[in-house]
Order: C-alpha cells, then structure tokens, then sequence
C-alpha cells in the first residue's frame, strides 16, 4: 500500500473514532530477569525509589514479598511480609510519600481490610495500620487503590467488588493511619460496582478521579475537592460501535500539553466461565475486544474519542493492566498486560489521542493485575507476575529498540551434571522427560542431546547436553514459563549438581 492509502485509511479511522490494529515496529520487551516468589502467586506488582534505590513488591495470596531492582534488571529478594490473616491476595498496591514519610497501602482482597505499611530504609515494610471495611465503607473485597494529593492534605481512594459496591475516600495522616471522608454507594447511574481501575488528573486546577466499572460495563467521572469529599461528573457505559467497556479493567491516562486523555482496557465478561454468579449482568454481547480512549473536557468529564480494535496482529485478548512506560510532547509508550492472550502488547499513543500498536511478547503466563513500569537512569523496566499458582516467578524486561532477528533461529543450550548419588533409572527417566518436552510444548520447532564425548578435559564433569531450537523470542518464553518445563524442572532438580545455560541466535541453513 503506498503512503497515500495509507494516509487516507488512517484519516477514515480517525474520523470514525475506531481502529483496525496494524503493527508498527518501535520497541520490544527483552527479559532480564526472573525469581521465585515465597508465596503460591503474584498477583499485585509496584515499584518505588527511595533515597536512590529501587524496589519492587510483589502481593501475592497471604503475603508480599520485596526486592531490590538494580540498572541491569536483576531482581534480589529483600524480605517477606505476611498480610492481615494471611489473607489477600494483595490486589491493589500503591506506594507514596505522605508529607516526608514513604508507605505502601495494600487492598487486602479477602481480608476486606486496607493495610498500611511504612517503607523502611532498607526497602523492608512495617505495618503501621489496618482499616477494617464497616457497614459505612466500601471495603469489602478491596481491589484498587488511588492515591490523590491535594494542597494540604493527601487522600487515599478505594473500590471493590463487594456485595454493597461503592467508592470511598480516606484522609491519609503523617503516620500512615486512615480517616473515613466519603463513600457513595453504587447505584444504576455511575460506575463504580467493580473499581479494578482508577486515574487521576489535575485541569485547570481542578482534581478528578476516574474509575472503570468491571460488574456495570463503564466508566465514570468524579470532581474530588481538598476536604477529601467528591460528587459525580458524568458516566459512559458500554456500547458496540465507539467503545469497549464490558468488564472494564485497566485505567489510566496521559496528558499532552492541556489536553488530557483517558485509556480504558476490559477483560470481557466472555472470558469467564458463564454458570459461575460472578458476573452479575449476564444480558452482555461480546462485540470485540479493544483500548478506548476518552477525551477528558473542561468540566473533567470523558468524551468518548477513539478505540483501538484487537486483530490477529496484536494481544489485546483479556487485557487486566496497561502502564505508560514512557512519555515525550508528542507521543506516549504504553504496554498492556493480558490474561488471555497471556502477552505484553506495546503501544503508542499521539497527541491526537490516536492509539497504534507497536510489538508484543508472549510471556508464556497470564497477567492478572502483576504489571509495573518502573525507570532507572534512562532505562525503562516492567516488572510482571501472574496470578497462576503452578508458575511462582516474578519477572523483569527491558524495553528497548527491537532488535532485528530476520533470518535467525534461537539456540537454548542447557547442559547438566548430576548428582553422584543419582541412579541410571532416574537420569534415563531425566532424558526422556527432557525429549518429551517437545511434543507437551509445539513452540519448541527441534530439539536434540547427546553425552559428552569430548577428551579435552575442560567439560567441568558436565555429562549432558540438551539443544532446543526456537523461532522467536516468544518460542523461547512460553517454553521458560510452561506448566510442562516447571513440572520438569520440579522433577529432575533433586539430582542435578549443576545446570550451565547459554542462548544464542544463528542464521538458518
């Protein structure tokens, strides 16, 4: 197509306020690292700088866990905190400063409490205080946390997915504790049965609060003001032609110059198992799946402005978290985790609001609510976890220029040495399950091994040497993460002495 179809096409999309996706190569995630997680998930991820370190926590059911993060990507665990009951999981994670003090506030899901923790020096955390959900708050089944600074005091906003729905504001003190402002109960008008998501914007000095109704399939619009109180702007619910809102999920916004816009991302109702009550208003048509982006006008309300439709060229598919990676006077970078689609999607986002896919990675594992961005120095990172009790990982990329593997395959190259005391049956069963892989994982396109045979004496008492071809990074990811390769891992690792690992990539024959 040349470039003057290729103008004309995106000015029809634009006028429409609707686009097909078509890729455009710009950046790729590249992993740096992953670690085990002390907990059965991760089903939260936030990041903070404190004193020029980097840390990262990570909520999983009935703990947290924190790590350093270093200019390279490499995660080290710090410590493990244990949430109220050794409940949770720790669904909605925000880290601040409170007027010279830094806490994280954690929704506390099954616990129906809101925990506040101060961040020590070390990164470490220290339970300053518990707010328990009455029949007053909102709290119940605790998902997503805001908070919002005002002139002279600093607020925290909660929503859930209780039985009572609602959205409630509390007055964040210097020593971390919790005072109830306002809570407005759900009704058939805004939005706020489900929070899952929520956004926050300054206009013309002015400060408002928008919030994604997963259960009511919209979004809605609130004007907070310094007492910490708020009223109801406008609300936008879902429909099949300029937005897709059914099982509203992800929000978040970026703002160019004085215009600001909303993204709003949805994990549709289709992708839940349908005799289960979890989904209250069952009378949904599945229509697609896309991002919605929403102008936000003079009076803080959203204006419905484009949408970005999924194809088979992206992984829109379940999206449960989309992070602005990076940010220029013209454009924005954002990525967009899926659960469904199990993959990171990049993103771009102009000054017109118009959204256009770059590339996407397969992580090989779901993303629930686990995704943060987080910068060191001129590097961006995001930090990702899954909500899949089998995986246990946390998991650092990169984003950076896309490299260009046209022509090239993947080497992974895994080379054992076992245990003295391993018996010939176990280490046969060992390469057997190895070979098996191939046929449980069809992203593997070869794979061989054999047993050292070489004389020179520098093979380090490594006997075994496995090489699986892949065609991609995605081949190789969805391998590092599949139920099969961890199953095998668990297997074999009580007769493994070492492991030594390289990849590399090489033009096909």
């Amino acid at each position: 197509m040349n470039r003057i179809k290729a103008n004309l096409l995106t000015f029809i999309f634009f006028l429409s306020g609707i686009c097909i996706a078509q890729v455009s190569d710009d950046l790729m995630l590249y992993r740096k690292d992953f670690k085990n997680i002390s907990g059965d998930n991760t089903v939260s991820v936030t990041s903070y700088e404190k004193n020029g370190a980097h840390y990262v926590y990570a909520g999983g059911v009935g703990n947290i866990d924190v790590y350093s993060l270093d200019k390279n990507g490499i995660l080290t665990l710090i410590s493990n905190h244990e949430l109220h009951m050794q409940k949770g999981p720790a669904r909605g994670m925000v880290a601040d400063n409170i007027n010279g003090t830094d806490f994280l506030f954690v929704a506390n899901k099954y616990g129906n409490v809101i925990e506040t923790f101060k961040i020590l020096n070390t990164g470490s955390l220290d339970r300053v205080s518990l707010v328990e959900d009455t029949n007053k708050t909102h709290l119940g089944t605790a998902i997503t946390l805001q908070v919002v600074h005002m002139k002279t005091s600093s607020y925290l906003f909660v929503g859930g997915l209780e039985e009572t729905p609602g959205l409630s504001c509390f007055k964040i003190q210097n020593d971390g504790k919790l005072s109830h402002i306002q809570s407005m109960q759900d009704d058939e008008n805004i939005h706020t049965d489900g929070i899952i998501g929520m956004y926050t914007i300054k206009k013309n000095g002015k400060t408002y609060l928008y919030t994604g109704g997963f259960q009511d399939n919209g979004v809605s619009s609130f004007r907070v003001y310094e007492n910490g109180n708020f009223k109801n702007i406008n609300n936008i619910s879902d429909n099949d032609s300029d937005r897709y809102l059914t099982g509203a999920y992800p929000v978040t916004g970026v703002t160019f110059g004085d215009t600001n816009y909303v993204i709003v991302g949805h994990r549709h109702h289709k992708y839940y198992d349908p005799t289960t009550n979890f989904i209250k208003k069952k009378n949904f048509i599945y229509h697609g799946d896309g991002v919605s982006v929403f102008k936000i006008n003079k009076k803080g309300a959203l204006i419905p402005h484009f949408v970005l439709k999924d194809n088979e060229n992206t992984k829109l598919a379940g999206q449960t978290r989309i992070e602005v990676i990076s940010k220029n006077d013209t454009k924005a970078v954002l990525a967009v985790g899926t659960r469904d689609d199990a993959s990171i999607q990049l993103l771009n986002i102009n000054s017109e609001g118009i959204l256009t896919p770059s590339n996407h990675l397969e992580t090989g594992y779901s993303i629930y609510y686990g995704l943060k961005s987080h910068k060191i120095d001129k590097k961006n990172f995001l930090i990702a976890g899954s909500n899949q009790f089998d995986l246990k990982k946390i998991v650092s990329y990169e984003i950076s220029p896309k490299i260009n593997r046209k022509g090239k395959v993947l080497r992974h190259i895994v080379n054992l040495k076992y245990k003295d005391n391993a018996t010939k049956q176990q280490i046969k069963e060992a390469e057997e399950a190895f070979v098996n892989l191939k046929n449980e994982i069809p992203e593997i396109s070869h794979i061989e091994w054999g047993i050292n045979d070489s004389e020179e004496g520098a093979s380090k008492d490594f006997t075994h040497t496995f090489t699986l071809t892949f065609d991609d990074e995605h081949g190789r990811e969805i391998y590092l993460f599949h139920k099969a390769h961890l199953d095998l891992v668990s297997k074999v690792g009580p007769i493994i002495a070492d492991v030594f690992v390289m990849d590399y990539w090489t033009t096909t024959n």
